[in-house]
Parts: structure tokens; sequence; C-alpha cells
């Protein structure tokens, strides 16, 4: 355990002054949206609106984020990384304070559309950002330490969203809608101050760089934009199978433990955020698992391990084997993602990593976007047990589909160079 750390520190410490500045903020960012996943749906219930209006605002960020990212994907690769996060990330924080205040449907709708379309900038730029800094040797490790640090400040913004709602409404005996909403605004700020390591970026990458192709690509010339468009095809239609999943899941876990079970604001909170914890330590270990075993192979192995305790969450009427079941299948999901991105890097050429990126978030998001009604009917049809137990057992069926479809379209070529 003692030289598994030491290796993590010398790892993290050898990443340069840009990566450095990048994760503190984004770090900052994190913890700002933390917040707002876990309180605000629970602000528009508190408010008295239906659950298809949770459906419409998740929906619509979904949509707004597919929309944008093909064409900010684009103009980060011909203006540079730097301004287009700081702009994107700006304007999404003045989003975020004004979504604290509304009260009506409307204004929420296009505030959530708004959020999706300047957080997209934010999105798109991050993995080339930290590809472009970064050695070719480290950035599995700096995918993952950067994956796992994301996920721990989702972890803070869960917590700070729960307990600064529950210390507003029970010491301060706030009513719930005003409590929730101190609890947004304190994410706003947070989201806000991350701007600051942000202007403290330099637009060009180091000189040190080493410009060492992956090791999957040294026998081959560069390949056309044909083949890397057929490449990001295959990537991205197993990301919309994940994203069409998460979609009917993801974004109801804290109602979904609200209304099966009537779990408290600070439990939620608690859970979202020991799974958000579990995740990360799961990333960090991935590594030493692509070691043993190769990238795909791992991929496969932790989405496919993550179905039963799925299952299990979907069916059980224990609040206990709930949060067993959500944490595990949390992290074994999860865990996947710094290993698809390093794959992802690895299988497209360097002028179209950016476009990779940009379609690859697209259609996951457009995943999102799809099933969010759906997920909200599914649960106003059948209610709280029968609708997220379906909803639950659809994502289950997605997952399987796209880790097949990903074994048999990247799975033998990348074995075999493995």
């Amino acid at each position: 355990m003692q030289l598994w750390f030491s290796d993590w520190k010398m790892k993290v410490l050898s990443f340069n002054r840009n990566i450095q500045l990048f994760i503190v903020a984004n770090i900052l960012i994190q913890i700002g949206m933390g917040v707002f996943m876990v309180m605000y749906n629970l602000y528009i219930k508190e408010l008295g609106m239906p659950e298809t209006i949770n459906g419409k605002v998740i929906s619509m960020a979904a949509l707004a984020s597919a929309i944008t990212l093909i064409p900010a994907g684009f103009l980060s690769d011909k203006f540079g990384r730097k301004w287009l996060i700081i702009g994107g990330a700006a304007f999404g924080a003045l989003t975020l304070f004004y979504r604290s205040f509304t009260v009506a449907e409307t204004p929420m709708i296009y505030a959530a559309f708004l959020t999706g379309v300047f957080m997209a900038f934010v999105q798109v730029s991050g993995v080339p950002f930290l590809a472009e800094n970064s050695k070719p040797a480290e950035r599995v490790h700096l995918f993952s330490v950067y994956f796992a640090l994301m996920t721990v400040a989702n972890v803070i913004g869960s917590l700070v969203g729960g307990v600064v709602a529950d210390f507003f409404q029970i010491v301060l005996s706030m009513a719930a809608v005003e409590a929730i909403r101190w609890s947004l605004l304190a994410g706003s700020v947070l989201f806000a101050i991350g701007l600051i390591p942000l202007f403290r970026l330099n637009s060009k990458a180091p000189e040190n760089e080493e410009h060492v192709p992956p090791l999957i690509d040294k026998e081959k010339p560069e390949t056309g934009l044909k083949k890397n468009l057929i490449v990001i095809f295959h990537f991205s239609f197993a990301s919309l199978l994940i994203g069409l999943g998460s979609g009917l899941v993801i974004p109801y876990l804290n109602l979904y433990f609200s209304n099966r079970f009537g779990a408290s604001n600070s439990y939620i909170g608690l859970i979202l955020s020991l799974g958000s914890a579990m995740t990360a330590v799961a990333m960090l270990i991935g590594p030493i698992f692509v070691r043993k075993v190769g990238k795909v192979k791992a991929l496969i192995i932790f989405q496919m391990l993550s179905i039963p305790f799925l299952l299990l969450t979907a069916y059980t009427t224990s609040l206990m084997l709930a949060s067993l079941g959500f944490l595990l299948r949390q992290a074994l999901m999860n865990a996947g993602n710094p290993i698809q991105s390093a794959i992802a890097m690895e299988v497209v050429d360097d002028k179209y990593k950016g476009l990779a990126n940009s379609v690859n978030q697209m259609v996951f998001n457009i995943g999102w976007a799809t099933m969010g009604s759906v997920a909200a009917g599914l649960v106003i049809s059948h209610g709280s047990y029968w609708g997220y137990a379906y909803a639950f057992t659809i994502t289950a069926c997605l997952y399987i589909v796209s880790s097949i479809y990903y074994f048999f379209i990247f799975g033998r070529r990348k074995l075999a160079e493995e």
C-alpha cells in the first residue's frame, strides 16, 4: 500500500503547472456542480412541481450540451482551449446563480438549457487539454487521477449540498425551499471561485513534451479522416448506449432514495458522496488492473461486474441493500471511464482527438436528453417501486449490449496489440 501511494504521489507531482492549475480549477467547479446535481431536483420537488419538470430540466441541459459539443470542439481546436474554458465556466456560473432563485417552470428550463450550452465548452476541452499538456506515457495515470479527483469533488459537493440544506432547515428553522436555495447558492459560489486558477493557465503547451506516438500506433502511419471517423463512430455508438442507460437512472438517484425509502437530504447526500468516493478509489486501482489484463478487458470486466448490483438496486425494498448496490455499481461502472479515455486517445490520430472527444460526449448527452422524460414517465405511470425497477432494468440491458458491442469492435484488435 505504501509503495502504491508513493508511486501515485511521484506521478502526480511530476505533472506540469498547467495540469495542476487545471485540476484545481475543475475540483472547485465540480464541487459546485455536485451540489446542483444532488439538490436541484429536490428543489423543484419542494416547490411543488410535478416530476415531469425534473425530466424537462435534465433533458434540456443534456440536449443543449449535445447540440453545442461539436461546434465547441471545432472552436477549441481553432482558438485554443484556455479562453473557451474560461468563457464557458464564467457564463455557466451566472446561469447557476440565476437558477438558484428562479421558481417558474419556463425560466428553469431555459436556464438549464443555457447551463448545458456553456458547460459544453468546459467539457469538450478538458481531455484534449490534458493530453496536450502531458506525455503519452503518463496519460493513463493522469486520466485516472483527473477522473478520480473530479469524483472526489462530487463527493464534497454532495455532502455540502445535503448538509447545508439540512443545517438551514433544522438548525435555523428555515423552510425547505429556502434552505435548499442557500445550498444551491453555496454551490454557485464555489463554482465561480474555480475561475481563478483558470486565468493563470498558459495557453501554450509545454515545449518539453515527448512527442512519441502511442504504442498502438508505432507500426502504422497516420490514418485518414475516413478511418478516424469510423473509429469515432464505433466509440460513439457504445457511448450512446451507455448514455441512454445512464440517463434513465443517474439524474434520479436522489429522487429514487427519497421517493422509495423516504431518505433525508443528509442521507441522500452522504450515500451519493460515498458512491463517488468508492468510484475514486476504483479509478486509482484501475491502472493496476489494466497492467494485468489490458485496457479493453479491464473496461469490459468493470462494466459487466456492475450489472448485478444495478439489478439489486432496482428490485430491493431495503434501504441498506439499495445503498450497497448503488455504491458497488457506481464504483465499478465509473472505474472504466479513464481507461476508455486512454483507449480513445490511442486509437484516434492527434489531429482528430478534439473531434473524437466532442462527438463522444455529444452522443452521451443525447442519451441523457432522450431518456430524462422517459424515466419520469415510468415513475409517474408505475409508481416509485416498479417505475424505478423498470428504469434500472432497461439500463442494465443497455450496459450489457454496449459491453458486447465494444468487445467485438475493439476487443480483438486491441487485445492482440496489447
